[in-house]
């Protein structure tokens, strides 16, 4: 589960949606200004009766009805053979719903890495911190940063010294988190070990506006949201006013479905290749164990900023956001499914949401038969 001092970052931003809600006189809030695209809402999905894709319709009702029971829950929709199959909203959640995905932002930006690399904007994924910024880099003289790669930081394992208990309140207020980044020192205990490290992931956003010339959420409407119809979002922007790639991105849930089922359906989207192939099927690799653990998954690792693991016997992919938001794919099967869920108050409460809500994917992904019917 993601930890604690992500809970408070996050609670913050639900206070802040809140503060802007309608009825709601006044609320401060000490964050930065959110960049919102607005747009129509598109009719964007095909759908299909579940029968028809191979889906158990009596258990798909059954999910979809468990799913009001779940206080935090706020949608839970499925997709088959490129067909929307399931969808269902809660406590007051629309079609049209702006919801935060939190820390599946981290996957939307491995997503736009790739692109980033087909398209030769990136050197490749052993170019180090210090070669990708290295104006930044200068400031920083000796940072143990500047020699991890770019694989390093997509694969969790960047070797560096991040308490997230201690540090991550800082750095996700730091007025420069480049600099609190590169300040980080080399782990010589564990250096190899997967950990969660919101800073390192955090210089995916400069290095990927100083690759293209332009500002990571431009890119991203530009590259990847517009060939999916993704037309309204909003993105949280750090104090030196970067869109934040360690979270902070809001989707419309059937827009995280369009991002989901592409890597689902090896990077294509209705017949269009909008992600290399190639680097769906890297993403989706794991390399190695990761810690944190969600039932009933089994044998949980991580790819490049996607957790990898065994639901039924299927090999799964998913993108994990603070409070149950995941965008799972599940390959063989050609079945995506994505949920929202509002954050729970008590980091104590993370496990058993997590819980609750891959339980409710599960019995989707148990419910779908073997085979294409598309």
């Amino acid at each position: 589960m993601p930890p604690p001092s992500t809970t408070r970052r996050e609670l913050l931003l639900a206070a802040a949606a809140a503060a802007l809600a309608p009825g709601c006189r006044s609320m401060r809030v000490d964050l930065p200004p959110v960049q919102t695209v607005a747009g129509a809402i598109p009719s964007d999905w095909q759908t299909a009766t579940p029968q028809s894709q191979g889906i158990d319709a009596a258990a798909l009702a059954d999910v979809l009805d468990a799913g009001a029971r779940l206080p935090a829950m706020r949608s839970l929709l499925v997709v088959r053979n490129g067909m929307l199959v399931g969808e269902r909203y809660y406590g007051g959640a629309t079609v049209d719903a702006l919801l935060r995905i939190n820390s599946v932002t981290k996957s939307v930006c491995s997503m736009l890495v790739g692109q980033a690399l087909q398209k030769g904007q990136l050197p490749g994924l052993s170019a180090t911190v210090g070669s990708l910024l290295p104006e930044a880099a200068a400031r920083v003289p000796g940072s143990a940063v500047t020699g991890v790669t770019l694989q390093q930081i997509l694969s969790g394992r960047t070797g560096l010294d991040y308490d997230w208990s201690a540090e991550d309140g800082s750095f996700t207020s730091a007025a420069d988190p480049v600099r609190f980044a590169l300040n980080l020192s080399a782990n010589k205990i564990a250096p190899a070990a997967w950990s969660y490290n919101n800073a390192a992931v955090g210089l995916l956003s400069p290095i990927l506006q100083r690759a293209h010339g332009l500002d990571m959420a431009a890119v991203a409407s530009r590259d990847l949201f517009a060939p999916l119809g993704i037309e309204r979002f909003a993105w949280w922007r750090d104090r030196a006013g970067h869109p934040t790639s360690w979270g902070g991105l809001v989707l419309r849930t059937r827009d995280l479905m369009k991002l989901t089922w592409t890597m689902a359906d090896g990077g294509k989207w209705r017949g269009a290749q909008v992600l290399p192939a190639a680097w769906v099927a890297e993403s989706i690799r794991p390399r190695g164990a990761a810690a944190w653990r969600v039932s009933p998954v089994t044998d949980i690792g991580y790819g490049y900023l996607w957790f990898t693991g065994l639901l039924h016997g299927r090999r799964v992919a998913w993108g994990w956001g603070y409070g149950a938001q995941f965008a799972l794919l599940v390959p063989e099967l050609q079945l995506a499914i994505a949920t929202a869920a509002l954050a729970p108050r008590s980091v104590d409460a993370l496990p058993a949401q997590n819980n609750a809500v891959m339980a409710l994917v599960a019995q989707v992904v148990r419910a779908t038969g073997s085979g294409s019917t598309g």
